[in-house]
């Protein structure tokens, strides 16, 4: 898992956009094995995707960098096996100031997330709790992700005290994308930029602003 050219073929510059230190480059390997050993005790992502780590789960976190490369301050909900949270992490950890708050339900994932924040993200803050009671919690971010986890117009409501303080957002969503989106304006006002992932096909990164509920919408 840990195989360096690998490492450097997901985060190289000229892949994504993000250019990382030699350290960093170590701690996402160390990243990479406590990944491996712990899939073979618990479930951190959906069978279907587990083949291709560098590219499907790493390169696909590390390119949200490359749209917000200003931010210091992110939050992930529903982080699961740490993407996009814990990749973003571990890229910043040698920024100053940077803050990755990553927000997990399930135990064992959240028990996953805090052995990884420990050994590889400093800047990491695992928070082992539902969404709706973190985000009441914790301050607002620069930027909120979510990766597989709900409809977008969910996101909107789980997010909404964060959303209201100004926080953008950055998700990953599938082919089936300009449905959710066209749903969503049911109920929000927001501004929309779409971009292509460069790690998954047919996937795409919602690049969302200004997010507010419509007129008469509860």
């Amino acid at each position: 898992m840990s195989d360096p050219d690998a490492v450097r073929a997901a985060l190289s510059p000229g892949h994504d956009g993000v250019d990382v230190s030699r350290e960093t480059l170590m701690r996402m390997a160390q990243f990479a094995d406590l990944f491996d050993a712990w899939s073979k005790r618990i479930n951190l992502v959906a069978a279907s995707t587990g083949g291709d780590f560098w590219m499907r789960h790493v390169a696909d976190s590390a390119q949200l960098l490359r749209l917000k490369p200003d931010a210091r301050h992110w939050s992930d909900l529903g982080s699961g096996g740490g993407f996009p949270g814990m990749v973003i992490a571990i890229l910043l950890s040698e920024t100053e100031g940077a803050r990755v708050d990553l927000i997990e339900s399930n135990r064992k994932k959240a028990a996953f997330l805090q052995t990884a924040r420990a050994d590889c993200a400093p800047c990491a803050r695992v928070h082992p709790a539902r969404i709706e009671d973190a985000v009441m919690r914790l301050p607002a971010p620069e930027v909120i992700t979510a990766r597989a986890l709900a409809p977008l117009a969910d996101l909107f409501s789980l997010a909404e005290p964060w959303l209201a303080a100004g926080a953008s957002c950055l998700f990953h969503k599938g082919r089936g994308y300009a449905d959710e989106v066209e749903e969503s304006r049911a109920h929000w006002r927001f501004d929309l930029v779409v971009h292509d992932s460069v790690a998954a096909p047919d996937s795409v990164i919602l690049d969302i602003s200004q997010v507010r509920r419509a007129p008469n919408s509860h």
